[in-house]
């Protein structure tokens, strides 16, 4: 029977982020290029985003490009930015297919002209769609994120805007990229590697955590199914003891 089969999907995670990690290894131990990895994570990209919009999920955010990725060899880079290039260009018409909402976060300005003209386009083309948001890390540091949050606020204080009394969760919250969203209740990381990464640190304060050791282009629509199986089987109680939360 498939995973898929086994969800109940009456408790669904609303919002999911992954960490999409192991292109560079998968494709080493073919001896490949790393963007040869990075191609076929795109193949695996595609078949989680068809599994999430088969169970009518909410939202899926994926770590696409950090700012630490920036580093990386300058011809990886490149290569890198191509791609995304031509697969946002390739999937705008299958995101309209499947009713998907393309959304983006991060320091987007650091971003090829090119990158960031096609990924502009294929948001707007699609910001009508009422299904899945679809959101991508680029360019994207949750220490960064949470410091411009805090300059944001201290603006907002200095002006008068707002009193130092009024600084709470709630408004902290309002000032990251991830205001129009819930945080995510399950986080995946592929590859076998146990970090977070600089990935939403705010956000998955209460997100059960979920490690694979399948690399991302070996990761498919039945692996993000087992990922939702193991998250129901877990007993989420906020601080509070089982017999509060049941």
């Amino acid at each position: 029977m498939s995973y898929k089969d086994q969800i109940d999907l009456l408790k669904l995670p609303r919002h999911i982020a992954i960490i999409m990690d192991g292109n560079g290894r998968w494709a080493k131990e073919k001896g490949k290029l790393r963007i040869f990895g990075h191609h076929n994570g795109v193949l695996s990209v595609r078949d989680v985003v068809e599994g999430a919009c088969e169970l009518d999920l909410k939202y899926l955010t994926l770590y696409t490009f950090s700012s630490e990725n920036w580093n990386r060899p300058k011809l990886e880079v490149m290569a890198i930015m191509e791609l995304m290039v031509n697969t946002i260009h390739k999937e705008i018409e299958n995101f309209m297919k499947k009713n998907v909402r393309l959304n983006a976060i991060g320091d987007l300005d650091m971003l090829p002209e090119k990158c960031l003209r096609e990924l502009n386009n294929a948001i707007e083309t699609t910001s009508a769609n009422t299904g899945l948001v679809l959101t991508l890390a680029l360019s994207y540091s949750s220490r960064r994120e949470i410091v411009q949050a805090a300059k944001n606020i201290a603006i907002k204080v200095q002006s008068g805007q707002i009193n130092i009394e009024d600084i709470n969760e709630e408004l902290f919250e309002s000032n990251l990229y991830t205001s129009d969203m819930p945080d995510p209740e399950l986080l995946i990381r592929t590859s076998g590697e146990h970090r977070i990464s600089n990935y939403l640190l705010w956000q998955i304060a209460y997100s059960e955590l979920y490690f694979t050791t399948k690399l991302w282009p070996d990761f498919r629509k039945e692996d993000l199914y087992e990922a939702i199986m193991d998250y129901q089987k877990r007993e989420r109680r906020f601080g509070m003891t089982s017999e509060q939360v049941n």
